[in-house]
């Protein structure tokens, strides 16, 4: 599974999709679940390998579906949407709010090499030998890695399901030889697996898994072509600071142009914002008129 160069300076970015029999139809037996899991994640790894997609970007956006997840489990009512304005609309030394900390957290879990000084930096009130003595209970392949650790954390934390999530995806991605955190499993995971142990528990992060790769590869192949798009249209922008912005779009969901203002005033960074949307290069995210956000 590579991406398509039509042109070898050229990164026109076409993932091929995950083969179907491993991400779609049904799996009776826990053999069956475990097998097309790891089928899933094996040709996922070739395809968040390959240099030519925006890594950095895929797991910033994955990072949204994770926070999500976790906020629904929480009971609040906050989506996407609203995790991006207590995020990206926050000015420095503003109060995120608690949705607004767990997308916070998870950027920065996936920010930075999976460590586990990083993951003690990115989550709160955690320290280096907690995450140590919950990473190394997981045993087995990847996944069954992933479970045994998500059970470990969930027994000293029951209510913390951001740490114990962050430490699961790490765990997993840390197994598969990944150098960043890249969410996989919670987006796909059901709330009420949380509650199962075991087995149980086993066989539905093998599922999650299994589900959860086909999304990320579905999410990298829609953020290639948008990267292509953008990169395709650089060399038409003329405003200073125009190529630093490019890049920062390259590697982040969402930005308001108050975050381009260190390389351009406020208002060229609203036109730049206006003209990568009418060269159809980003989307402004919001619909609004105001507080306005925009991503690839």
């Amino acid at each position: 599974m590579t991406f398509v160069r039509s042109d070898p300076n050229e990164e026109a970015l076409n993932p091929a999709r995950l083969p179907a029999w491993a991400t779609r139809g049904s799996a009776d037996t826990p053999d069956d679940v475990a097998f097309l899991s790891g089928a899933a994640l094996g040709a996922l790894h070739v395809l968040v390998s390959d240099p030519a997609l925006p890594q950095t970007l895929l797991r910033d956006r994955l990072a949204l579906g994770a926070a999500e997840a976790c906020v629904a489990w929480q009971g609040r009512p906050e989506r996407a949407a609203e995790l991006r304005d207590a995020v990206h609309l926050a000015r420095p030394g503003d109060a995120l709010g608690p949705a607004g900390e767990v997308l916070a957290v998870w950027r920065r879990v996936v920010a930075r090499p999976v460590s586990t000084r990083s993951l003690a930096r990115a989550l709160p009130n955690v320290t280096s030998e907690a995450i140590e003595d919950w990473m190394t209970a997981g045993q087995g392949g990847p996944v069954a890695r992933a479970a045994g650790v998500l059970e470990a954390v969930l027994a000293d934390r029951p209510k913390d399901e951001v740490t114990a999530l962050a430490l699961t995806e790490a765990t997993l991605s840390r197994a598969l030889g990944w150098s960043h955190v890249t969410p996989v499993i919670t987006a796909a995971l059901p709330s009420r697996a949380l509650r199962r142990t075991g087995e149980d528990l086993r066989l539905a992060c093998h599922r999650a898994a299994r589900a959860g790769a086909g999304r990320v590869a579905q999410q990298a192949a829609e953020l290639a072509r948008a990267a292509a798009r953008l990169k395709a249209v650089a060399p038409k922008l003329r405003a200073k600071g125009a190529g630093q912005a490019v890049a920062l779009f390259l590697e982040n969901d969402a930005l308001a142009p108050a975050a381009l203002t260190h390389l351009m005033s406020d208002r060229a960074a609203r036109r730049l914002c206006d003209r990568l949307v009418s060269l159809g290069a980003v989307r402004e995210l919001t619909g609004r008129d105001t507080f306005r956000l925009y991503g690839v």
